[in-house]
């Protein structure tokens, strides 16, 4: 498979990350998966395709002039990719990738996770979405979007297009099972419709 993973480029976060970014990319190697992220060298990003290298797998790099201008761009990628702008590189993310692994991350990382997300609640695409988050950063957005559902704003199926796990095997089992595709209904992502 190819698996995208969106994950940290701040240099500022704990070394637990780091080290989880760099177990994801070994165990994505070992078992031959071919690695697309970002592009970057640094921090999470940096850690899991030095990583998924390591251990044999290919990795795809996709970025952004304006960010390779900053040197940031990891050169050793088996192919890196450079796009004019920030929806090129995510529509060529989506496309080159069969699954998506969400690791901790900051407001970069939550975006890419919404336009995925949302776009399989609306059946646009089937592909695996999981979160990896041992330490519960998320749990308030998980919360955010609970609240949502309560409050009318969005489809029951909205937790059937994801998979929120705690460790690394569990967000494996969840990536590499079979899809099944979610059924669009009226009123899209959740907002109330007449009757």
């Amino acid at each position: 498979m190819a698996i995208c993973v969106f994950c940290a480029s701040s240099q500022k976060i704990d070394k637990r990350y780091l080290d989880l970014a760099t177990e994801v990319g070994t165990e994505l190697g070992r078992r031959g998966h071919t690695l697309v992220t970002g592009g970057a060298v640094v921090s999470c990003m940096g850690a899991v395709t030095r990583a998924a290298r390591r251990a044999g797998g290919r990795t795809v790099g996709v970025m952004p002039q304006v960010l390779v201008d900053l040197e940031i761009a990891d050169a050793d990628s088996d192919e890196l990719i450079i796009t004019d702008g920030m929806r090129e590189r995510k529509g060529i993310m989506d496309a080159r990738s069969d699954a998506f692994l969400v690791l901790p991350g900051g407001i970069g990382t939550l975006e890419e996770l919404f336009e995925i997300w949302t776009s399989r609640v609306l059946g646009i695409h089937d592909k695996p979405l999981v979160i990896l988050d041992p330490w519960g950063l998320y749990d308030p957005l998980r919360a955010l979007v609970d609240g949502m559902y309560e409050q009318g704003f969005t489809r029951p199926d909205v937790f059937d297009a994801i998979s929120w796990t705690a460790t690394l095997d569990e967000a494996l089992t969840h990536l590499e099972r079979p899809s099944h595709p979610l059924t669009p209904t009226p009123g899209e992502l959740g907002e109330s419709t007449p009757g």
